[in-house]
Order: C-alpha cells, then sequence, then structure tokens
C-alpha cells in the first residue's frame, strides 16, 4: 500500500515539473518576443496590417449662370517612394536615370549626382516613405510616371501617388463670400457650406498598409470608387457681378467706408444676379470677408419709410396729396427731439412731398398720429407682418438672420411711447440688406413676393438632377391701390426728391435713399452713419431691383443719395448697356411717314437685295427689271427700280453709286486691281466705264 502511494506521489511530482518546466519556456518566450526580438516583429506586424481607408470623392464645380467656373476643384498629387520593395537589380539598373530626372524634372535644389546618392542613402536606411514633391500638378504626374524605375510599376518600380484636390475660384474674389467655403476648422460658410452634402459627393475605399506608423496604398486605384459631387449651377451673372463689385469697390475706396454691400436681384424671379460683400482687413485692406447681405441686421434708415407709407395707405387714413406741417424740420416726441436731415424751415407741404424730400419729422408725424397709441400699434405692426418684413427671406446660403420688427404685444421688446415715430423712420428695427431689397422687389412686381434665390440647379454630368425654379412667396404684400401710389412715391424721389441728382439720361429709375446713424445709444462715441439706396429699374418696365448699402463712410459724403446712389445709378447704367433686353425696341412705335427727299435715292446693288429688303420693310415699289443690279430711284412718293446693265464683255462696267462690297465683287471678277479712297459709296472711278480691262489697277473714291 505503501509503495502504490509513493508512486502516486512520483508521478505527481514529474508532471508538476513539466508543468513548471513548459511555463518557464513559455514565459521565455514570451520575454524574448516582447522585449529581446519586439522590434523585429513589430515591424513586420506593421507592415503586414492592412486595412480601408476613405478616398474623398470628386468635388462638384460651382458655375455661373453661362456655366462659367465660379469654383470648381483641381486634382493635385503627393509624389513619395518605397525605396524597399524594388529589387537590387532594378535600382542598380536605373537610379542613375532616375536622380537625372528627378534632379532636372521635379526638384532642381539638388544635383544629378546628389539626388542618386540621397536616393542610395535612404534605400540602405529602409525608406518606405520617401517624400520626392508635393502638389505636384496632373501634366507632371503624367511625365512622374514615365520615369526609369517608375516605369516598372508601383510594386516593382516603388512609385506611390497620392491624390488629393484643391479649391480654385478663377474669378478670386468675385462673389467670394457667397460661394464660400467648406474647412475642418471653420463653420461652413456659402453655397459651399449649404449645399456642401451634395457638392461632397460619395466617398470611396482605398486599401492602405502602414508602414512605421504611415499608411500607405496598397494599390493606385481605388477598392471602392468614390462617386464625384453633383455641380451647382447658380444664378450668378458674371458681368453683372464685376460691374457690381467693382462700383462697390470704388465707394469704399473714394469715401473710406469700413465697408459695403451691393444686391442685384431679378425683378420677376427672384434670382440673385450679383451680390457684393466688402469690408476691410485690420490692415485697411479692401477684401470680401463676411456676407453682410444676408448675415447683417442694420437699421435701414429711411429705406423703411416706404413701409410706412404703405401701412398709412393700405389702412387707407391718408392722400398723398394730403398736408402735413414738418415744423420746420424740428419735433419733440415727449423728450426726444427728432429732427430732418437737412434744415429747410418748411412747414406745411404735401404727403409726397415729405417723402420725397425724406423729412423725419413729416413721416413720424403720420406714423404717430395714426399708430401712437397702443391699441392701434398693433395695425402697424400687423402691417409690417403682411409685406412680410418680419421673417426671413429662406435664400439657401448659409447665416441668414431673422428679422427684429418689434411686437406691442411682446413684454421683452422694450416698447416705448418713442418707438412708432423711431420705427416708422428705419431706427428700432433691424433687417439685413436682403430682406429690404426683397420687400422693395415686391413693390416694383406689382406686389408679387418672390422668393430670392441664387442656384438654378444642381447638374451631374451635365444632366439636371434637381432644378429650382421661381418660387412665389406671396401673390400681393398689399392692395394694387397701394403698390401703384408706392411705385410713384419711389419715381418721384428721383424725379424731384433727394435722388434728383442721380437722375440718368438714358432711363428712368425708382428707388429711395436711406441715412442711418449707427450707435446713437452710446455715449461718447463719434458719430457714424450707413449710406444706402434701394429701388430698381428701369421704372416703367422693372427688370432688376437693387439695394447698396456703404458702412460708415468717412470721407466725400455721408448720406444716402450721395454715398450709395451714385452707385446704384453706375449699376444700373452699366446693366443697362450690357442687356439688350432693357433697351426699348425699335418697332415698338407705329413707323413714321417718310418724306419724299427720305426715300432712298440713287441706290444702286444688286436687285434681289432691294426687294428683300422692300418686302421686309414693307415698301411698296415700281418696277422690277429682270437683271441682276438696279439702281432705286424716289420719284414723287413712290420708289422705282430701274435697270442698271453691268454686261459680260471685257470692259470696265460703270460702278458710280454702288456700295464697297458690290463694287469690289464686280471689278475683281473682271480682273482688275481695286484701291480704295474714302469711305462710302463709290462717287468716282480712275478708269472710265467702256474701257477694255486687262488687269489695271482702278481707284475708286468713296463719300
Amino acid at each position: 500500500m505503501i509503495n502504490v502511494k509513493n508512486e502516486v506521489l512520483i508521478r505527481v511530482y514529474i508532471v508538476l515539473l513539466g508543468v513548471i518546466f513548459l511555463a518557464a519556456f513559455i514565459f521565455f518566450a514570451a520575454f524574448k518576443i516582447n522585449v529581446s526580438d519586439g522590434k523585429m516583429w513589430r515591424e513586420k506586424g506593421d507592415d503586414l496590417y492592412v486595412k480601408f481607408k476613405d478616398i474623398e470623392a470628386q468635388r462638384g464645380n460651382i458655375l455661373a449662370e453661362d456655366g462659367s467656373l465660379l469654383a470648381t476643384s483641381l486634382p493635385f498629387f503627393e509624389i513619395r517612394m518605397d525605396l524597399v520593395t524594388c529589387t537590387d537589380e532594378d535600382f542598380d539598373a536605373n537610379v542613375d536615370s532616375l536622380a537625372y530626372c528627378l534632379a532636372t524634372f521635379v526638384d532642381s535644389e539638388h544635383t544629378v549626382g546628389g539626388y542618386r546618392n540621397k536616393l542610395i542613402e535612404k534605400r540602405e536606411q529602409g525608406q518606405r516613405y520617401l517624400l520626392i514633391r508635393k502638389n505636384v500638378d496632373f501634366e507632371l504626374m503624367q511625365k512622374i510616371k514615365k520615369f526609369p524605375l517608375f516605369n516598372l510599376g508601383r510594386h516593382r518600380g516603388g512609385l506611390i501617388v497620392e491624390q488629393h484636390a484643391e479649391r480654385k475660384r478663377p474669378y478670386g474674389l468675385l462673389a467670394h463670400r457667397t460661394i464660400g467655403y467648406v474647412r475642418e476648422t471653420a463653420k461652413p460658410v456659402g453655397l459651399e457650406g449649404y449645399f456642401d452634402k451634395q457638392l461632397a459627393g460619395t466617398q470611396g475605399k482605398q486599401l492602405m498598409q502602414r508602414v512605421k506608423n504611415i499608411y500607405i496604398p496598397v494599390n493606385d486605384l481605388s477598392e471602392i470608387q468614390p462617386k464625384n459631387g453633383a455641380d451647382l449651377q447658380t444664378t450668378i451673372d458674371i458681368n453683372l457681378q464685376d460691374v457690381t463689385q467693382d462700383a462697390l469697390y470704388k465707394a469704399v475706396d473714394r469715401h473710406n467706408a469700413a465697408g459695403g454691400t451691393a444686391i442685384l436681384m431679378e425683378v420677376k424671379t427672384g434670382a440673385i444676379r450679383a451680390i457684393a460683400n466688402l469690408g476691410r482687413t485690420e490692415e485697411g485692406k479692401i477684401w470680401e470677408r463676411y456676407n453682410h447681405a444676408i448675415g447683417s441686421l442694420i437699421e435701414p434708415g429711411s429705406t423703411f419709410k416706404l413701409a410706412t407709407m404703405m401701412a398709412l395707405l393700405e389702412d387707407q387714413v391718408i392722400s398723398l396729396n394730403d398736408s402735413i406741417d414738418l415744423e420746420g424740420g424740428s419735433k419733440m416726441f415727449y423728450k426726444e427731439e427728432m429732427k430732418d436731415a437737412f434744415y429747410h424751415n418748411m412747414r406745411l407741404t404735401s404727403i409726397r412731398n415729405a417723402f420725397e424730400l425724406s423729412s423725419n419729422v413729416g413721416i413720424a408725424k403720420l406714423a404717430q398720429t395714426f399708430y401712437g397709441p397702443k391699441n392701434r400699434a398693433k395695425r402697424f405692426y400687423k402691417r409690417l407682418q403682411d409685406m412680410n418684413l418680419d421673417v426671413p427671406t429662406g435664400i439657401e446660403i448659409q447665416g441668414e438672420l431673422h428679422p427684429r420688427i418689434k411686437n406691442p404685444e411682446n413684454q421683452n421688446n422694450n416698447w416705448s411711447g418713442v418707438t412708432i415715430p423711431w420705427m416708422s423712420i428705419g431706427y428700432e428695427v433691424l433687417l439685413t440688406p436682403l430682406q429690404i431689397l426683397n420687400f422693395y422687389n415686391s413693390v416694383a412686381n406689382d406686389g408679387q413676393m418672390m422668393k430670392p434665390y441664387v442656384v438654378s440647379s444642381l447638374q451631374s454630368n451635365g444632366s439636371i438632377i434637381t432644378e429650382f425654379k421661381p418660387r412665389v412667396v406671396k401673390k400681393s404684400i398689399a392692395s394694387p391701390h397701394t403698390i401703384k401710389a408706392a411705385q410713384s412715391l419711389l419715381e418721384g424721389v428721383v424725379d424731384r426728391g433727394t435722388a434728383k441728382s442721380l437722375q440718368s439720361e438714358r432711363f428712368r429709375f425708382a428707388g429711395k435713399t436711406g441715412t442711418a446713424q449707427v450707435d446713437y445709444a452710446k455715449e461718447n462715441v463719434a458719430t457714424t452713419y450707413n449710406a444706402s439706396f434701394a429701388g430698381y429699374f428701369p421704372a416703367e418696365a422693372p427688370k432688376y431691383s437693387c439695394i447698396v448699402v456703404v458702412n460708415e463712410p468717412k470721407e466725400n459724403g455721408i448720406y444716402g443719395g450721395e454715398v450709395a446712389g451714385p452707385v446704384f445709378k453706375e449699376i444700373a447704367e452699366k446693366c443697362y448697356s450690357l442687356k439688350m433686353e432693357l433697351h426699348p425696341s425699335l418697332n415698338e412705335a407705329p413707323p413714321m411717314a417718310l418724306e419724299d427727299y427720305e426715300l432712298p435715292v440713287h441706290e444702286v446693288g444688286a436687285r434681289e437685295d432691294f426687294v428683300s429688303i422692300y418686302n421686309y420693310l414693307d415698301l411698296p415699289y415700281a418696277n422690277n427689271p429682270n437683271t441682276d443690279w438696279t439702281v432705286s430711284q424716289a420719284q414723287n412718293d413712290t420708289i422705282s427700280l430701274l435697270t442698271r446693265v453691268i454686261n459680260d464683255k471685257n470692259e470696265v462696267p460703270n460702278v458710280k453709286g454702288m456700295g464697297l462690297r458690290d463694287a469690289l465683287f464686280i471689278l475683281e471678277n473682271k480682273g482688275l486691281h481695286v484701291k480704295v479712297i474714302g469711305n462710302g459709296k463709290v462717287t468716282a472711278q480712275s478708269i472710265n466705264p467702256g474701257t477694255r480691262a486687262k488687269g489695271q489697277t482702278i481707284k475708286l473714291k468713296l463719300s
């Protein structure tokens, strides 16, 4: 029994020793792998570790109305080299030629010998991700792929090409802030931000291998191809944008202003044709840093007086021919004094004239009389709501702010006894320039309010994915009678009022000047102003509406009529020159009766030309000779076509009375060389008709 027990114990000890020995061996192997050979195994592990990484899609383009590129992504490449993957035989055979190509075409800072030594040194160090050059364009990248060694392919030649895109704007500052941007370190801005998802497309996937904490592509091609982003076609007209931005820039510079905004909108559709925003950098340089058109709330000043007048007209409490006492241009409202911008000492005048002269006192008195009591103030607020002045436009650009119109029923609005007088002339209310313009555009559009929009379609490979059409926001912001009265008021401002000096000789336009004091509530702050002008043109058949705001002008004037008004006029006149649809058609009026002496006399030319012209103009004519050439002659009140014979003989023909084109055709077909003096029609020829044509030089006198 004892022997059996001892035998069992011996076996247990043997198993225990075996387990201890095995554990010691495992511990030793783990120590050796992690400590002694750890570096080697980790490097091998790194080389074997692969994963899929996202590959950015080609970002879509942003296009102008005519298809011109406003923003596009250009491909650039980072060229690197894996010096370990190629064999010694391939490397030795190509290193000299590769060094020559790289030093000559890629990196001129190195000599050929210096580049050769660099490649050899980095290969000995086991470099697998050597940077050759960043930001290589497509043309150079294609050239590099053909270099010796690199032309053997990714896994044999070691060439690593990584593509990235850079956003470029061919027109530079033009509509810079409206186009916007998307950056990792900043909030998305403008169209780039609003349509980021559509422009960005869908990411692809590429298999990447980790080499010393750096991922390099296993293959040149993506495993999952990215889907390119859609193109965005805007309503921006490149020519009108250039005109608008240039006019605004000159004004900001001339008046040493803090900045400015100008927007040009198509009346019938709400399409934004131009939008410019300028400000100053810390160094004083004029630049487009912020989209003030939609992202800055301002007190509109006198441009808001139109809304006050329309509210009064809509409530039928005034007539434009009624009288108003301007009290010499100064009045106390409770303890606050209100003054007109200019001293005029005027008393009784018509309400129309008070508006055209932009009298603060006149407009404020009317508003206070009919809307001053708090129970009536709600009517004023309701009228402003009817005009959609209390809501944003909804334009497809990020950052539009909500207008601030005081509601008398809201306890948080700091309503006071002077709120109505000051609101009526554009203070204690805040709107963006675009919201003000949208209101004026509605007046120009006979009361119909359109949604302002700056994107017309999303496209893919030239095919439209989504189309954005003009959208009516409100059928009418006021009655037809009020709208007509408002239009006549705006025309009167330019015809007789504060914008009289801005009249154009080429067409009539309508609008309102505005001058708003900035920071008037702050003490010990220098008085500054925002100058503005809002209106539309041509007055009779509005095609475009426009607003110009110049912030804090310091030199050469401060008022809307002398600072912002000239910018509006320049934009309007240049638009008129560029856009033929603004010009009246020549055949709009009935044709005038022509006197006998105004009919064409002794015109000589091809008979078919005369017949075509007279038929088109519906001018009756007598005779129709059966000849190629004819003379048009007026006889009393009738045009007659007479015969002009140009024979086939080799003789110099009579070309007197002809235009140069016809004379050249006939004479050169006779083999003659023609010299011309003057311009107009042929009055004399140096060789008499009937002379034998022998290739002579004939001189024609034209007048």
